[in-house]
């Protein structure tokens, strides 16, 4: 199977790429990113200097809303486009929307044109819980659940995620929507609460807890969503939304307390901040669909993820370290500067 990933330099992404290599010897991959801040080619360190992988795998940097870039690579013939590649940090979206309507948006449809004009046999738009809004204290977000985005960022992926809908309705797209929880894992981008408490927590640095701390999110490890990807991918029906979800309510106070403790940190390092604005107060999956249709069901559990996440970053301090101190936009800029190469 040959496979476009856009944005596979990203948490997900490169989680996403490591998985299919590493478990189908078939698999090849065409990794285009644009390397933003959040991309970081380290994260896939594992294959790209190994020879075993070199016939299958390949990088290239460019931006999705590179038409001219995505009509040459498409040209090539894939039978699958999985599209990762987004702006995605809430709190980057309210101070500058702009970018996350570019890419989000924009990105996709030019994404889907290609896919039309090509013939690609599919196309995964992954997407998030994040667009149907905010849950009361009872029920669970649904694929019929209406799309109620409070944010700049969830609004560019729900307008996403309805051209999806648009392309498969009017031209017959082999288009299929997936909308995931909250991942956590390996090489996340220590700006999201997890990386970024857990790295706070290993430097003693104070950890900043929006509000009151009792917004309520379903989490789901990053290897889980990665095999779910693959079995939407291999079974899922065309035109089908699937939610993704880890069955795994937290409050945010929970995670919290929760990784001071496994790091044996004193409590006093949280920090209760202001509130950012449009704050949904509470996230929850109804996976039912993806269960019962492919088979897909979490391998881990909450605890689980989490000790395997803390002890990968105590583990690869380095990693991070290395993120936190800007030194790797220096790094990328040496290696690629503005270049593409197909």
């Amino acid at each position: 199977m040959k496979i476009l990933v856009t944005g596979g330099a990203g948490f997900i992404g490169s989680n996403y790429i490591l998985f299919m290599l590493q478990t189908f010897p078939d698999v090849q991959i065409t990794n285009v990113d644009k390397l933003t801040y959040a991309g970081n080619l380290e994260n896939l360190s594992a294959i790209e200097c190994k020879d075993s992988y070199c016939s299958r795998y390949r990088f290239i940097k460019g931006d999705i809303v590179d038409r001219i870039l995505i009509d040459n690579l498409l040209s090539q013939g894939f039978d699958a486009v999985i599209n990762f590649a987004a702006e995605s940090h809430v709190d980057r979206s309210i101070e500058e929307a702009g970018i996350f309507i570019r890419t989000n948006v924009l990105g996709t449809q030019i994404l889907l044109e290609g896919i039309k004009k090509y013939k690609v046999g599919r196309f995964i738009q992954i997407s998030t819980d994040e667009v149907y809004g905010s849950l009361g204290p009872e029920g669970k977000f649904t694929e019929e659940s209406y799309l109620k985005p409070n944010s700049p960022y969830s609004a560019s992926k729900a307008g996403a995620d309805l051209i999806c809908r648009a392309y498969f309705k009017t031209f017959s797209l082999p288009v299929i929507i997936t909308r995931c929880s909250n991942n956590y894992g390996p090489y996340q981008f220590p700006e999201k609460v997890i990386p970024l408490f857990i790295t706070n927590a290993i430097e003693n640095i104070p950890l900043p807890l929006y509000g009151d701390g009792l917004n309520i999110r379903d989490w789901i490890y990053v290897e889980d969503h990665c095999r779910a990807i693959d079995l939407v991918l291999r079974k899922g029906k065309v035109g089908e939304i699937y939610n993704i979800g880890g069955n795994c309510e937290r409050t945010n106070i929970t995670i919290t307390q929760m990784i001071l403790e496994k790091l044996n940190k004193p409590k006093t390092l949280i920090t209760f901040v202001k509130d950012r604005p449009g704050h949904d107060r509470r996230y929850a999956i109804a996976a039912d669909k993806i269960e019962k249709e492919i088979g897909w069901k979490p391998a881990h559990s909450f605890e689980t993820g989490i000790d395997k996440t803390i002890t990968w970053y105590l583990n690869n301090k380095s990693w991070w370290e290395k993120i936190k101190s800007g030194e790797y936009r220096n790094y990328y800029h040496q290696m690629y500067g503005n270049r593409s190469s197909l």
